[in-house]
């Protein structure tokens, strides 16, 4: 599906607030209500729009303490064991010296320790390099 720039500017509008009422959008985006509500359905069914979602702050829902880390392994392997862990909120396959990039979000270092010392025990894990996030910059959802 090609996007146009009337599809971009109803995306943008909904990156501010995922919950801005059709009319709303319309105003912001100088397109008629039908307009954007059409836009929206389409969207949504060619899954150009994946969900609407929230961006929570992390500490208020104790996850404050963010880890990215690198792992070298059999990807799909470790994908498998991981995807589903309630703390791991991202992965990607990455090129490099490592095969996969894991965002996770703890309540602080105790947990994400706890989560490392049996995350090493994986057979498939040949090395990880782990980065705290020091401070929030920016963070998209």
């Amino acid at each position: 599906m090609g996007l146009d720039t009337k599809d971009f500017a109803i995306l943008g509008a909904l990156r501010l607030d995922a919950r801005m009422p059709i009319r709303d959008i319309a105003k912001k985006t100088g397109l008629r209500p039908s307009t954007v509500h059409q836009r929206l359905v389409k969207l949504k069914s060619e899954k150009v729009i994946e969900a609407f979602t929230i961006k929570a702050n992390n500490a208020a829902v104790g996850e404050g303490f963010i880890v990215f880390m690198l792992i070298k392994t059999k990807p799909q392997a470790v994908v498998n064991s991981i995807i589903h862990n309630e703390h791991v909120k991202e992965v990607f396959g990455v090129t490099g010296e490592y095969d996969v990039l894991v965002k996770m979000k703890f309540s602080d270092v105790a947990a994400f320790n706890d989560f490392l010392l049996k995350f090493r025990k994986h057979e498939n894990v040949e090395a990880t390099l782990t980065m705290v996030a020091t401070a929030s910059i920016k963070e998209e959802i």
